[in-house]
């Protein structure tokens, strides 16, 4: 992940160099006041040839579905294959600052995939839901291929709405192997459904107290003990050991989000060690 605290022209370079490493993807930001995550995903993809570029994640109450599905399918047919696009709740006390704030969070987020989904698969869409109004709009230009669209969430509802309507699942910071399987169960998805796992990753000596510049706010996002907050932290052999037990644990793909304003060495490190 590029994150949001570095700087939005650092992401060009930045791009440039993973795509000459072993990773998969490069995920990018949307959080209010930091970054568009639909710019930045538009440069990644333009400098790179072969990473697959992560939006994590679009607030539904900030995109109206057809403007999205716009977007998305623009990228998708600029870069065939290379896209997978998040989409979330957004967090409450953003969407009020900014007059976004629904009743029903959870019927925003359903019609919202399910509407971009399938104007994204070429169809003609009319939806009058409970958040959504869309009357008979489609694609001119709709993808061949069309980018797996993934739900950024973490409640028990939320989860489950997941399975039900989007191809994937991404899970915030924090969470820990032991978490997983009890989250595969609640999304009730099928084996193809994506699990993505964000997880801090710091490999220097100073590994711990970078740790806690970030744990005691996660911890209370997640809503648990600060101990609980299970970050890729300590030596590159102890990062990389954090990573294999996600996958293990459950997570199809492991995004690592480096706590330091020069991440690519944390990057490198764990990549060695794995």
């Amino acid at each position: 992940m590029y994150d949001r605290d570095l700087p939005p022209e650092g992401l060009i370079p930045f791009a440039r160099a993973l795509d000459e490493t072993t990773v998969h993807d490069l995920w990018v930001v949307e959080d209010l006041g930091w970054t568009g995550g639909v710019s930045s995903a538009a440069t990644a993809l333009a400098v790179t040839s072969r990473l697959r570029v992560g939006i994590g994640i679009t607030p539904a109450p900030l995109r109206n579905p057809m403007l999205l599905a716009m977007e998305l399918a623009n990228l998708a047919r600029l870069h065939p294959g290379r896209l997978a696009a998040g989409i979330g709740h957004g967090v409450p006390g953003w969407m009020r600052q900014v007059g976004a704030a629904v009743p029903s969070p959870l019927a925003l987020l359903e019609e919202t995939i399910t509407s971009v989904r399938a104007l994204l698969r070429g169809e003609t869409v009319t939806l009058h839901g409970r958040a959504v109004h869309l009357d008979g709009v489609s694609l001119v230009h709709p993808p061949a291929e069309p980018p797996p669209v993934l739900s950024g969430v973490k409640g028990p509802r939320s989860l489950a709405l997941s399975g039900r309507v989007a191809q994937g699942t991404i899970v915030p910071e924090g969470t820990g192997p032991a978490q997983l399987p009890g989250i595969r169960d609640r999304i009730g998805a099928s084996d193809d459904h994506e699990l993505a796992v964000f997880t801090y990753l710091h490999t220097g000596p100073d590994a711990a107290t970078a740790a806690r510049s970030v744990a005691a706010g996660q911890a209370e996002f997640l809503g648990v003990p600060v101990e609980e907050v299970t970050m890729a932290v300590g030596t590159p052999e102890e990062a990389a050991g954090q990573v294999r037990r996600l996958w293990t644990g459950g997570a199809d793909t492991v995004v690592v989000r480096p706590i330091d304003t020069d991440p690519l060495p944390h990057i490198k490190a764990l990549l060695s060690a794995l």
